[in-house]
């Protein structure tokens, strides 16, 4: 599920987020698909469960879970509907077009890049 990496300089709470953002944007935790329990993650990952309890705290904040009391966390199936992470995510991309456009990738390697994902996301997601 996620994979730590002690020598990468990001906090080990920063690698969870990320780790479980991967994993719901890319439909391997579909919505409404309940999260390992903080404790439970843990113990999985042999780490603290105030980082476990970090990480959901970020990722609710941001929308990608949703906490239900006495039931646990679980995968949301829409990111921020009032559009402010969209909108932060659209500045990022357009960062990021402009600097690889910069480097010389080519407008018709983004566009297949664009297209693949978007397939992706059409296709029902797979079972792990």
């Amino acid at each position: 599920m996620i994979s730590l990496n002690y020598r990468d300089s990001r906090p080990i709470y920063e690698q969870i987020r990320e780790g479980l953002k991967r994993l719901i944007v890319t439909g391997a935790l579909p919505p409404d698909e309940r999260l390992p329990s903080v404790r439970t993650l843990a113990t999985q990952l042999s780490i603290n469960p105030n980082t476990i309890q970090r990480a959901y705290t970020e990722l609710e904040r941001e929308g990608y879970i949703y906490s239900i009391p006495g039931k646990g966390s679980f995968a949301s199936g829409n990111v921020d509907a009032g559009g402010r992470r969209r909108e932060e995510l659209i500045a990022q991309f357009r960062d990021l077009t402009a600097e690889l456009l910069f480097s010389g990738a080519k407008d018709t390697q983004l566009i297949d890049i664009i297209r693949e994902i978007a397939n992706r996301e059409q296709t029902p997601p797979r079972s792990y």
